[in-house]
């Protein structure tokens, strides 16, 4: 549910998107009709004047491209990005493109300050070996009913084997380890200040927990114990995006839905929103919409007016079509469609505090298609969100560690979200065990 570059124009410049728009279907249709259909169209009387009508188009056409390539933000409007402009992405810290075809694994790494694109061969890993890890983490999820915050089957059992660890296991060793040799990270010894390193993983590498890789059975073979990761969908993704800090004047919307018509109960998000509230009251201006206030309506004309919005509630994903994909609200379901026609501009962090938020469901898609990168190209650059449900116990943990150090650093962007989240889930582990992947493997972040 990626904006298109036409939209993001519409947004800021309506009219001249409008103009080009039209002037693409006339040269379009130009271009596709019979020479008489063209020539009626364009009243013509011959094939030359019809040629003159065409060229016209094509002219107009250009003259408003460039007109919109001259406005700040559209320099690269419909052109293909040139490396050295996609280098600007790693402003946070280096950013590592996966991508596995057929027996190859390959490793792009765009580093901060330096021009060239670096790759590296990821030679034990390919397409079939993630398809394998991706369906081990699937069979984990349904065997222990981790579909949807709040349910649990019966005779669901804490302690049953999972695969996920193994999984883990084969990441570190095959994928992110020979990265984080290349970058020199595990001569390095741990500290608070770990560099960032943002993923950006695709095709079969979109599900996988790259960002939780390690030998389990070793200490110090962790990916948390060397760097603090986040992803994203595209590197357009993070030119797009403009670092934001937190003020007084700041507004910072919750929304809650601990008893949702149809919905297991979520008893937990109304001690997430009790930890927000303490955190955010003395930093910022601080709103909230819960169980019944918070409808469709209400909550997209509050999300307009705020520039952070937490969402604690049940959600979906619709992988037929993405745009319908949405969080369950009480009069009915709050779908991508209708968060990208409010055209947000200069949010700052979208925490989802729900299920199904970063992944699709159990017939996962090939692409990165969720509600999180929705709502990154809706606006909001920065976004903490899961890949498959979390226990409803746990969310106020983390949203507690979060909103503590952000709130106290009065910042987003810049990594600021990714390293909040990074030791919330520190101190998830040290509550419920480090051996619990399936309670703090699914937090991510994504974005600047």
């Amino acid at each position: 549910m990626l904006r298109s570059p036409l939209a993001q124009l519409h947004s800021s410049y309506p009219d001249l998107a409008s103009q080009l728009q039209s002037v693409s279907k006339k040269l379009h249709a130009a271009a596709t009709e019979s020479p008489t259909s063209r020539s009626l169209a364009s009243g013509a009387a011959d094939p030359e004047h019809a040629g003159r009508h065409r060229r016209s188009l094509a002219k107009e056409h250009d003259d408003l491209l460039i007109q919109t390539r001259s406005l700040p933000g559209f320099e690269d409007f419909l052109q293909s990005m040139k490396a050295n402009s996609l280098v600007r992405a790693a402003r946070n810290g280096p950013i590592v493109v996966i991508n596995c075809h057929g027996a190859q694994c390959d490793a792009l790494l765009v580093l901060p300050h330096q021009s060239d694109i670096i790759h590296l061969s990821l030679p034990n890993f390919t397409e079939k070996m993630g398809r394998r890890a991706r369906s081990e983490i699937e069979t984990t999820l349904r065997q222990r009913g981790l579909r949807e915050r709040g349910v649990r089957p019966i005779g669901y059992e804490s302690s049953r084997k999972d695969r996920i660890g193994s999984v883990l296991g084969v990441l570190w060793t095959s994928v992110v380890k020979p990265v984080l040799d290349y970058l020199g990270y595990t001569d390095n010894n741990p500290s608070d200040k770990l560099p960032h390193i943002t993923w950006c993983p695709t095709g079969v590498m979109s599900f996988l927990p790259l960002h939780a890789a390690g030998d389990y059975n070793q200490p110090r073979e962790r990916l948390f114990h060397y760097a603090i990761s986040s992803y994203t969908p595209t590197l357009t993704a993070l030119l797009a995006s403009t670092p934001s800090n937190l003020n007084h004047g700041s507004r910072v919307l919750a929304i809650s839905q601990a008893n949702t018509p149809g919905r297991a109960p979520l008893p937990g998000t109304s001690k997430e929103l009790g930890y927000l509230k303490a955190h955010a009251q003395n930093a910022a201006k601080y709103s909230q919409l819960t169980n019944d206030q918070a409808t469709t309506a209400a909550v997209l004309d509050a999300m307009e007016q705020h520039d952070w919005v937490h969402l604690a509630c049940h959600a979906h994903q619709n992988i037929d079509d993405p745009t319908k994909s949405g969080f369950f609200l009480h009069d009915g379901t709050l779908d991508l469609a209708a968060i990208n026609q409010r055209l947000f501009k200069n949010k700052g962090l979208a925490f989802l505090s729900a299920c199904q938020t970063a992944t699709g469901d159990e017939n996962l898609p090939d692409e990165v298609v969720h509600l999180a990168s929705g709502m990154l190209m809706a606006g909001y650059p920065s976004v903490i969100a899961t890949m498959w449900s979390v226990m409803d116990n746990d969310a106020p943990i983390v949203t507690d560690e979060v909103y503590a150090q952000l709130m106290k650093d009065m910042k987003d962007g810049n990594g600021e979200a990714g390293k909040a989240l990074h030791y919330a889930m520190a101190a998830l582990r040290d509550k419920v065990g480090e051996r619990e992947f399936a309670r703090w493997v699914p937090y991510i972040h994504i974005g600047s």
